[in-house]
């Protein structure tokens, strides 16, 4: 089975009722493609593949879109899905879902500002732990992780995405 690439050339900063969907389905697609591979050829659990993103967007328009905000989603696939040693526990929400209306009590700002509830370092660092990367490296390679650990202890700050 091959993995079929395709470029869909979309804005996201305007239209996005409509190019959005057609976008996540692309992507969805694709990362069923790549996990079907990756089990075909018996790497399935050795490959964790996920989704980076630096902003989110604002819920509100400034006229041609949105603005870049704080608040996004991650996505994070992988394994069989058997609940076997460093698989992902999937089929999970981690973190908090927002509320979706401006000036809310997840609003920063009046303009949809959502403030997140994980930060990317947390997810990021976890995952960095599965590749192996050892305790000791992990503040120097995400130094705003102490931030969030919850009972003084680093590792509380990871997020517990693998079984």
């Amino acid at each position: 089975m091959g993995c079929r690439i395709r470029y869909i050339p979309v804005t996201t900063h305007s239209n996005q009722a409509i190019t959005h969907p057609l976008l996540l389905r692309e992507l969805s697609l694709g990362l069923w493609e790549f996990q079907k591979s990756m089990e075909e050829l018996g790497y399935a659990k050795q490959v964790t593949t996920f989704t980076l993103s630096d902003f989110g967007r604002t819920l509100s328009q400034n006229g041609d879109g949105t603005d870049h905000a704080w608040g996004s989603h991650q996505l994070v696939m992988g394994g069989l899905g058997d609940g076997s040693a460093a698989s992902l526990d999937g089929g999970k929400l981690f973190g908090t879902l927002p509320h979706l209306h401006l000036g809310g009590d997840d609003d920063f700002s009046d303009k949809g500002r959502i403030i997140p509830t994980m930060a990317q370092d947390q997810v990021n660092a976890s995952i960095a732990r599965w590749f192996g990367v050892d305790d000791d490296l992990m503040q120097s390679l995400f130094p705003n992780l102490v931030y969030f650990q919850t009972n003084g202890n680093f590792e509380s700050a990871y997020v517990d995405l693998f079984v």
